[in-house]
């Protein structure tokens, strides 16, 4: 549908020509499968941008929902090519190392994937770095340097300070790797009660590998009789419509079988586009409810997951924040040596529920444990979502501080995790638009 918009080729094109032209193709592809299309005004100039990534950038700004005082968008973009291409296969050219803000001086790690450079040091979540090359202005003040060392630097080399109390210094190198979305997936005997624990991390990447490794987890989960799932998606910004659908016809529970899963639906010019998917149910878990462990990185693709079980099955919600809130989607369109992602398309539940641009919202609210490794009983979120599947309640009779439902990130941690953030993937990518 869109291969009309697309400019003839002209050898003798100088690049400012090349340019302007690309400028000129993402507007018109804009103007056609934006979702709010019609509120891009006829004198919008897209040759005052540099270039196509903040002209998609300015775009967002036309996007007006009812019930929002402010644009909704906040995603359309636009990428080179070849860096979209090891993004969506859940490539990494990275340490594989990621990192958040405690307190103000605290920095730890949050994850790291198996396969990287950090995962093959043996680095751990949990771990706080007290100095990087050296410097030990680990701070929030120094969010910039962090960032650019951490997420952007060929080698660099840390000092951990471990649980135990040790430190150690480990010099990292950038490889390429393949991301696993899986970070672990276990089973608790608790309280009389066989309850399963997922960790992950990404919809995005090689789909014949994560379905595979949905195929063993899920294999293990029935093996084990388990009654009762933790789906830990904290730091999952989203990724691949088909990889939820997969995901959520292992969580549904029976009677969800047939029953309508979504419905996305594009703008006015292309209803022909618009899909209704249903449930097909894998697999053997029949499962009454499910815990979701979730904060602001929780994004798209992830919420999809949850919105879209919500009608069939409890689902409760833990995690220090509302979910980010994208309930929107896109695919890529090639533009030259650009592929850009106007944001296209909405999903809604069987309910026809979907309009949480504000987040998906928590029903017990609990920092997020940055000192305690992934599957730690005495980590903040999976304790509180072992005690409502044990108990019935978020809280105990005697509440501590953190079981108050009123835990606010301070000012300079939370400014501070957004710079580094700021390159983390949120998206909802569906190439049945394509």
């Amino acid at each position: 549908m869109t291969d009309s918009l697309a400019p003839e080729p002209n050898t003798n094109d100088t690049l400012t020509e090349i340019a302007n032209k690309q400028k000129d193709t993402a507007l018109m592809f804009s103007k056609d499968l934006y979702l709010w299309y019609s509120q891009i005004p006829s004198t919008f100039n897209a040759r005052s941008y540099s270039d196509l990534a903040g002209l998609m950038k300015g775009i967002r700004q036309y996007s007006k929902e009812s019930g929002f005082s402010n644009p909704v968008d906040r995603w359309s973009f636009a990428i080179k090519k070849e860096e979209w291409a090891q993004i969506s296969s859940g490539g990494s050219g990275n340490f594989g190392l990621n990192v958040s803000f405690n307190e103000e001086k605290d920095l730890r790690v949050k994850a790291v994937d198996v396969s990287s450079p950090a995962g093959k040091a043996g680095i751990r979540r949990g771990w706080q770095i007290i100095a990087i090359n050296g410097n030990s202005n680990i701070s929030t003040d120094n969010a910039d340097f962090i960032a650019n060392n951490v997420l952007n630097s060929p080698t660099a080399s840390f000092t951990f300070l471990k649980p135990d109390g040790t430190t150690t210094n480990i010099r990292l190198a950038t490889t390429s790797t393949q991301d696993h979305s899986v970070y672990l997936d276990t089973v608790y005997n608790y309280g009389g009660k066989k309850i399963g624990y997922f960790v992950f991390n990404s919809f995005l990447g090689d789909t014949v590998k994560i379905y595979e490794q949905f195929l063993q987890t899920f294999n293990r989960f029935a093996n084990a009789k388990i009654s009762d799932l933790i789906v830990d998606l904290r730091y999952n910004g989203g990724g691949y419509v088909s990889v939820q659908q997969k995901l959520a016809n292992y969580l549904a529970p029976n009677s969800a079988n047939g029953g309508l899963m979504m419905k996305q639906t594009f703008n006015d010019k292309f209803p022909d586009y618009n899909t209704t998917d249903y449930f097909e149910k894998i697999g053997t878990l029949n499962l009454p409810r499910i815990i979701f462990i979730v904060s602001n990185s929780t994004a798209s693709a992830s919420e999809l997951l949850i919105n879209n079980l919500k009608p069939y099955m409890e689902v409760k919600l833990v995690g220090p924040s509302n979910t980010y809130g994208k309930p929107v989607g896109y695919f890529p369109i090639e533009v030259g040596d650009w592929d850009i992602f106007p944001i296209s398309f909405r999903s809604t539940n069987k309910n026809g529920d979907g309009n949480f641009f504000n987040g998906l919202a928590v029903n017990s609210q609990v920092k997020d444990d940055l000192n305690k490794d992934w599957g730690d009983l005495e980590e903040a979120c999976l304790a509180r979502s072992i005690r409502y599947l044990t108990t019935g309640s978020f809280t105990s009779r005697i509440a501590s501080r953190e079981e108050d439902n009123s835990y606010v990130e301070q000012p300079k941690v939370k400014a501070g995790n957004e710079v580094l953030e700021r390159s983390s993937f949120k998206g909802l990518i569906d190439p049945r638009g394509m």
